[in-house]
């Protein structure tokens, strides 16, 4: 029997083709257990490249499993960094995109748009906060390339930490009006409410979420640009999306926001 030999590019190639072609398959450490977070990175890399070179344009970074409640459903201990692009942007009202999904799930997130540029090493949640123009509530469809959401840490940061789709809602406030760490959400799930957090159960707070991913993407030799939009990672843990549960979140002080399929 022939042995599959992977690299970054056919690592890049293969996630993209299983979201084109909405299957999922085994997590890319099953056949290659040399797999490690820094060629992990350089496949999430290569394959915004290909995004890129297909058209799309990179709006910002998301930051994924940065609570408690997310590593432990995936068995994993540590935040990771990936791209937003444009083509994950989903207009409010607009139904998701089920028919492109895999096994789409919801979770609520706290959204910064990024007022200057922020670059590290050495950025804290101070001076990360600072950087920020306005914050929004969001909430993030989810999926994976890989089945049951069963993967590795390097696997999961090589499939651009489970991007699929995200919304943002209307209502924009400046950082300094709110209290994110005390920043309450209920999300709920067809009317019923499923999670309950506040947005301390990011790293702690949103902003040392931010500054985690300025000080990561400084060790790739790269940085947050002004204009760009900062998924700072789901409060709660991610429910499941069908199309007889609509999905809402309400946030104490940045409003409600509803995905439906």
């Amino acid at each position: 029997m022939k042995t599959l030999v992977w690299t970054v590019e056919r690592a890049a190639e293969e996630l993209l083709r299983r979201e084109d072609d909405r299957v999922d398959g085994d997590p890319l450490s099953d056949t290659w257990p040399e797999l490690d977070l820094e060629t992990a990175y350089a496949v999430q890399d290569e394959t915004l490249r290909l995004r890129l070179a297909r058209g799309e344009t990179l709006i910002g970074v998301k930051l994924g499993l940065t609570s408690r409640a997310k590593q432990q459903r995936m068995n994993v201990d540590s935040p990771l960094v990936a791209w937003l692009t444009d083509a994950m942007v989903l207009p409010m009202g607009v139904p998701v995109p089920t028919h492109k999904l895999i096994h789409p799930r919801v979770e609520p997130e706290i959204a910064f748009v990024m007022g200057k540029r922020l670059a590290g090493p050495g950025v804290t949640a101070a001076t990360a906060i600072c950087a920020v123009e306005k914050v929004f509530a969001g909430l993030e469809i989810i999926d994976s390339r890989y089945r049951d959401f069963r993967f590795t840490l390097p696997d999961v940061v090589a499939d651009n930490a489970s991007s699929g789709a995200f919304v943002t809602g209307s209502v924009g406030r400046s950082p300094d009006e709110l209290d994110l760490a005390l920043e309450g959400c209920v999300l709920s799930s067809g009317g019923s409410v499923v999670y309950t957090a506040t947005g301390a159960a990011v790293q702690g707070h949103p902003a040392q979420a931010l500054a985690l991913a300025a000080n990561t993407l400084a060790r790739r030799g790269k940085r947050i640009e002004a204009g760009w939009i900062v998924l700072t990672g789901g409060v709660t843990d991610a429910v499941p999306l069908t199309s007889e549960a609509p999905v809402s979140v309400e946030f104490a002080g940045l409003g409600r926001l509803t995905v439906g399929s």
